[in-house]
């Protein structure tokens, strides 16, 4: 196996690294161009001007239904002089569209005709030229200028062209791309079996993605084959692309710095690497070269890298072969819900949740993973944070690029605090009954929900906050925390916390008093969460130092994770909720039966959005499937447990 491994030599900030590919490509290449039939030319580029051939209409055409007249011959017309016409002499019977007869130039609506026998009438107001006609040539007149050079034709544009007679349209040849996963691990999706995926295995998308990434700024695509970590199969596929009618070459995968991350070898040796590392994350493996005058990209294989790599170089590179401006995205000055800490001389694109509290926009942070493809489909907007500064403060205001129109993130609940399974068939159900309106949930603890509220950052919060002394939820916390807000407390739901395990319990765990065995490592909530202040209180109780827990320290902010990391052996026990623990089929050995509720602020119980949530989380059929979920109670969901002013 070869041992040697890339450097990443003399990075280039963004900024340097565009610059660089579009000084190597220019926007003056630009592709010929093809005839194609009209009706398939909706999205394509003009290759040259377009006239009309074709006159539209091409005659003089009645736009009402009633009788063609000369307008000349009507006047003097009035209601005290009625003038009579006679059928085939001075008046004709048309229909809309219809044709003018020779030597007529009006129309009268027939509704202003009084008939006074199958071959006569008469009218009590003259016409005048061209009433009601649509002339010739009065959309379009024969030789005009349709659309001009590098014109994207619309639908609409299809029946201008159509109507001018113009039936084969000029158009750019789409830039095409040869798309090359590269990897041992990867596995073709289309064959897999979920059951036979091993560790170490990963279900290939990234190429899938890129494909339709080109097709929506104007390209095409073909797909090689997987190739596996073999350097000389890599060379052979990319040679073969640019000694043809491939125009860009994406190698997906090995871009970085691993002994078998083979692309920046491979272009080396057959063309020039220009760029290897850019200072953006996620996103800063990739790779720009060129080979036989074409663009060869080496794409980093965590999807969200490769998404960002493709947005910052190959597809702004597809808009220039055609010609186009690739335009940014609409920006919204938004207002950061927690601090963002960020690496100096890093340019950072950070995915957020959007949402509209009060008179302001909110962003909440999602996941920063390159590899968290979620973190793109839940995204509203994105932050850049500068590579000069090393983070963004909480409740600082920024930009954000829009990912989403204002009017759907306007329509978006925001809920931050303590996470719940339930919250994301919720979200569903709303969906389901009203289509327009979203739930936002971040995941930052009870005491982060609370504190969200009382920064005005959010519309509710979830909570299941114990009071140890008398054993209630959440009511001594919002008195104490949130004193000068007017709060109306809803039950969501009761549910079983206890503690998750492998299955079969192979340490044979029965209960809090095991956590602090030798051989056992434990997974914990955050602090503030509803479940860390349970475990706190219950060592307290056992009297157990939480140091002499393994795994204390090791945090994650999901019941869900919670349960991942005992199911990944990561962990021998986390305290969850059931419904997690059941989602992934580990064991469940039961805690307690806690209240989870959300906390909403008087102002935004009224809202039509917080109405229609919690007539929601009233109906039956939320209930069942909530129920269905495993260690839910729904008896007195929805119900209002709380009104504190």
């Amino acid at each position: 196996m070869n041992n040697s491994r890339n450097i990443y030599l003399k990075m280039k900030t963004l900024k340097e690294a565009r610059e660089i590919l579009f000084d190597l490509f220019p926007s003056d290449k630009v592709l010929p161009g093809e005839f194609v039939p009209a009706s398939d030319s909706v999205g394509r580029v003009l290759a040259e001007a377009v006239t009309a051939k074709l006159s539209s209409p091409h005659f003089h055409a009645s736009a009402m239904d009633g009788i063609a007249v000369k307008a000349e011959n009507t006047f003097g017309a009035n209601e005290l002089s009625p003038m009579e016409l006679t059928v085939g002499e001075n008046a004709f019977f048309v229909n809309t569209g219809n044709m003018l007869p020779e030597n007529t130039n009006a129309v009268i609506m027939v509704e202003h005709i009084n008939v006074i026998d199958e071959n006569s009438m008469e009218i009590e107001a003259p016409a005048y030229p061209w009433q009601n006609v649509r002339k010739m040539g009065e959309d379009i007149v024969a030789t005009e200028l349709l659309f001009p050079q590098n014109h994207v034709i619309t639908p609409y544009c299809l029946g201008a062209l159509l109507s001018g007679g113009i039936f084969s349209v000029p158009v750019k040849k789409k830039p095409k791309a040869l798309i090359i996963p590269t990897g041992s691990e990867l596995v073709d999706w289309r064959n897999a079996v979920i059951e036979d995926i091993k560790p170490g295995q990963a279900l290939e998308t990234n190429s899938f993605v890129f494909g339709k990434l080109i097709e929506s700024c104007g390209g095409s695509f073909i797909r090689h084959e997987i190739i596996k970590d073999d350097m000389e199969k890599i060379k052979a596929a990319v040679y073969d692309a640019v000694n043809s009618d491939f125009d860009i070459v994406l190698i997906i995968g090995g871009s970085s710095a691993g002994s078998e991350d083979y692309a920046k070898k491979v272009i080396n040796d057959l063309g020039e690497v220009h760029v290897h590392g850019v200072t953006i994350m996620p996103g800063k493996p990739v790779i720009i070269g060129s080979v036989n005058n074409k663009p060869v990209f080496g794409i980093p294989g965590y999807q969200v890298s490769a998404i960002v790599a493709f947005e910052q170089f190959v597809r702004p590179l597809i808009y220039r072969m055609l010609d186009q401006v690739d335009n940014e995205r609409k920006k919204a000055p938004v207002e950061l819900t927690r601090k963002i800490a960020s690496k100096l001389g890093v340019e950072e694109f950070l995915r957020v949740k959007l949402g509209v509290v009060g008179d302001r926009i909110v962003a909440t942070p999602l996941p920063r993973g390159a590899g968290c493809i979620t973190t793109l489909t839940r995204a509203d907007g994105i932050i850049r944070i500068p590579n000069h500064i090393e983070g963004l403060n909480i409740y600082e205001n920024v930009d954000a690029e829009l990912l989403h129109p204002v009017s759907y993130i306007k329509n978006t609940i925001v809920a931050v605090g303590s996470h719940d399974n339930s919250l994301d068939t919720l979200a569903d159900q709303i969906r389901s009954g009203h289509g327009s309106i979203t739930l936002s949930s971040s995941n930052v603890g009870s005491m982060g929900g609370l504190m969200a509220i009382k920064k005005g950052v959010c519309h509710l919060a979830g909570s299941h906050l114990l009071n140890t002394e008398d054993g209630s939820y959440n009511i001594s916390y919002i008195k104490k925390y949130l004193p000068n807000i007017s709060i109306r407390l809803v039950n969501f739901v009761f549910r079983d916390q206890g503690l998750i395990v492998p299955p079969s319990n192979p340490k044979k765990i029965q209960g809090i008093e095991d956590l602090g065995r030798d051989d056992i490592v434990f997974v914990n909530r955050q602090a503030g969460s509803g479940t860390r202040i349970l475990l706190d209180y219950r060592l307290q109780q056992l009297d157990i130092e939480p140091r002499a827990i393994r795994g204390y320290e090791n945090e994650e902010y999901t019941h869900m994770s919670v349960a991942v990391a005992v199911l990944s052996g990561a962990a021998d026990v986390g305290l969850g909720i059931y419904a997690a623990a059941k989602a992934l089929n580990l064991n469940f050995i039961p805690v307690v039966t806690e209240q989870y509720d959300l906390v909403i602020p008087k102002e935004h119980f009224e809202s039509k959005n917080i109405r229609i949530l919690l007539e929601t989380i009233n109906t039956a059929k939320f209930k069942k499937r909530v129920e269905a979920l495993g260690g839910y109670h729904t008896e007195r969901t929805g119900e209002i447990i709380a009104t504190l002013d």
